[in-house]
């Protein structure tokens, strides 16, 4: 399967994560907000990443490959059948896009993605508008978060990928899990990361990471 975007983002980490967990072999190519590339915006004809090639199907959306690698590739399951499991992993999938994603990817982009890797510069007063808005969503976070397990039980799933691939994201702009604060979260995020499938991801990705954060 060809995944189109960056492992940077936390919508393209999310189909990876679940890609991976799902024994889909896939490879990163280019594409992003700009690109002219004609593959790539037949796949994501809003030139939004992530998209997908998945051997002539072509969609694009974390969620809505979310649901198609769930549907075509059942094993393992990270969608619950359980209505209000189901429906509870759809809302923190959810959560995790806009909330949390819309405060942290304003100072994402304008400290990270638009001076380093796109050359057009930052708002500074648009970062700081995302860090007085963060808290509200980390504190709400930490109230729910369970001492043990999954965010929706006891079975991993699409929610507790969506969400810590966000909170992996904005640890690239200080804003990371700080266990003194956030001592359940941290430990929810935790497990997380010590999955395989993560770490997997989380290997390919620091290679990327690491010639990004020098710049």
């Amino acid at each position: 399967m060809k995944l189109y975007g960056a492992l940077l983002s936390p919508f393209v980490r999310k189909v990876a994560v679940i890609a991976t967990e799902k024994g889909i072999s896939w490879d990163l190519a280019r594409g992003g907000p700009g690109s002219t590339d004609p593959e790539f915006l037949a796949a994501s004809p809003l030139g939004k990443i992530p998209a997908i090639d998945d051997e002539g199907f072509t969609l694009a959306d974390s969620s809505a490959i979310a649901f198609y690698l769930d549907a075509k590739y059942p094993e393992p399951s990270l969608l619950p059948a359980d209505p209000q499991t189901r429906g509870k992993t759809v809302f923190w999938d959810e959560y995790a896009d806009t909330v949390l994603g819309t405060s942290g990817l304003k100072i994402l982009f304008n400290r990270l993605v638009g001076p380093k890797l796109l050359k057009v510069g930052g708002d500074e007063a648009i970062a700081l508008q995302g860090e007085a808005e963060l808290p509200r969503w980390l504190d709400w976070l930490e109230s729910q978060v369970p001492a043990q397990g999954w965010l929706v039980g006891d079975t991993f799933t699409l929610a507790d990928i969506a969400v810590a691939s966000t909170m992996r994201t904005l640890a690239y702009v200080g804003h990371g899990i700080d266990p003194a604060l956030r001592p359940i979260t941290a430990a929810w995020y935790g497990r997380v990361v010590a999955r395989p499938a993560w770490a997997a991801v989380a290997e390919r990705e620091e290679v990327v990471a690491k010639r990004i954060m020098a710049m």
